[in-house]
């Protein structure tokens, strides 16, 4: 349940009423409850409006509701409700916290005046601390996980849940979607991060090789074995190994790999002593393994062992809110490599980016925006693509095209403001009842887009 913008509490029936319809004149959100205590359980920590508050109340008062919301967090702006005699009070209780206080009996323009400065107070409380955060991640150490969309934020609740237990993991995602880099993270955020991150592609190595390459060998275990080699299982210990494309791994090395993930000791090629290891295993595949395990093609009980903690890595068309964020990152990073100046992205090629279904995901938006950086207008943004939301071939009429593209544009102003209504409608140059409007016709909600 998405918590309430305002909420407002008093004892007195009619002010509750009064009040309540003033402000949602207002299209604010609010919740008008009777008590303090009704309202204490729909605060926490990631409660992202105001309180307003009656400060003569049976039970617990009005100050004592101040005093446990500064507990939750002491930015959270408390507005006070006071009566004939309250106002020595309420100027102490400001000195403790109180955002406010309103004497009554109050008129609805002095209501909305202190409503509106505390909401842009808060507002501006979160933007800070989103910002704070991602300003913490850009500068982390090796890759990140770049997007505000809803299902990059999942992804990376997921991760940042996962990345410090020792737990193996299971990355799922299409050719191009960043399973690679995800490992990478996966790393750098775990207790592991000063170890090795070895990676090896179980499809790009043959079969022949592939055993020496993991398990490593002794010298004399096989005609070209002139001097013992470190395998990769060894040269990860302490660290992680990640297993990209698990599925083209050959089904006799399938059984080793169990065993290695269960017993965490190897053996090398032409010896017998047991080598134990402290690894973790991440394993990467585009394919759905539970289809060829039932073909089989795949080991089921090395699947189920793999499959403990799963992450699906979203497609990039699944979140098209993330695209132009993306290219501007990639786009910067090229125009640091080399050295040239990004051009100006027209209303057009936007257009274009948002319309492609992307079917080499982020790396060919990767792909794409070094070429534009080098190419600058002359890079050709005809991406060839039968889905594009501009081609008639889709279907689609003029009208659901167009509420396409005006959904894409709010998703991406909503998402760069990290969710301020206040700031997505003045950079769409819309009114705010118009913008909530619109929202609610493409099943938005802003509360999706805060950091």
């Amino acid at each position: 349940m998405t918590s309430p913008h305002i909420l407002l509490i008093d004892d007195d029936a009619a002010i509750r009423r009064s009040a309540g319809q003033t402000l949602e004149l207002e299209d604010y959100d609010v919740c008008a409850l009777d008590s303090a205590d009704k309202a204490l359980p729909l605060i926490d920590e990631d409660f992202t409006g105001i309180v307003i508050t009656d400060i003569n109340m049976p039970g617990t008062t009005g100050l004592e509701l101040l005093e446990r919301v500064k507990a939750v967090d002491r930015d959270i702006p408390v507005i006070l409700i006071t009566g004939f005699g309250d106002i020595s009070m309420a100027v102490s209780a400001i000195r403790s916290g109180a955002y406010d206080f309103i004497e009554k009996p109050f008129s609805s323009d002095l209501l909305l005046d202190v409503v509106h400065r505390a909401l842009e107070k808060r507002a501006l409380t979160l933007d800070n601390r989103r910002l704070r955060r991602e300003l913490q991640a850009q500068s982390a150490p090796g890759p990140r996980i770049i997007g505000s969309s809803p299902a990059v934020q999942e992804l990376r609740r997921l991760v940042q849940t996962v990345a410090s237990s020792p737990a193996d993991i299971l990355l799922m995602g299409e050719t191009g979607s960043g399973k690679d880099l995800l490992a990478r993270y996966i790393h750098e955020h775990s207790p592991r991060r000063e170890q090795n991150f070895v990676a090896i592609n179980c499809g790009g190595m043959p079969e022949s090789l592939i055993e020496s390459e993991l398990f490593g060998h002794e010298k004399g275990a096989f005609t070209d074995a002139k001097e013992k080699r470190i395998g990769k299982f060894e040269h990860a210990h302490g660290g992680t190994l990640f297993l990209d494309e698990i599925e083209s791994m050959p089904m006799s090395l399938q059984i080793k790999l169990l065993r290695v993930l269960e017993e965490r000791a190897i053996e090398r090629l032409g010896s017998n002593r047991l080598i134990p290891l402290d690894i973790r295993i991440v394993a990467a595949t585009k394919a759905d393994l539970r289809a060829l395990a039932d073909a089989g093609e795949f080991r089921e009980d090395l699947y189920y062992r793999l499959n403990v903690v799963r992450i699906d890595i979203p497609p990039l068309r699944a979140r098209p809110e993330d695209i132009p964020l993306l290219f501007q990152h990639f786009a910067l990073l090229a125009s640091a490599q080399y050295e040239r100046e990004i051009p100006p992205l027209s209303a057009e090629r936007l257009h274009q980016l948002l319309s492609h279904s992307w079917p080499g995901n982020v790396r060919e938006l990767r792909n794409l925006a070094e070429r534009y950086v080098l190419l600058g207008e002359a890079c050709s943004f005809d991406l060839g693509d039968e889905t594009n939301l501009a081609n008639p071939a889709t279907g689609q009429g003029l009208a659901a095209r167009v509420d396409q593209f005006e959904k894409t544009l709010i998703q991406t102003e909503l998402a760069r403001h990290g969710g301020s209504i206040k700031h997505t409608q003045e950079s769409l140059q819309l009114p705010r009842k118009t913008l909530y409007d619109k929202m609610k016709k493409h099943g938005l909600d802003k509360n999706d887009y805060k950091g």
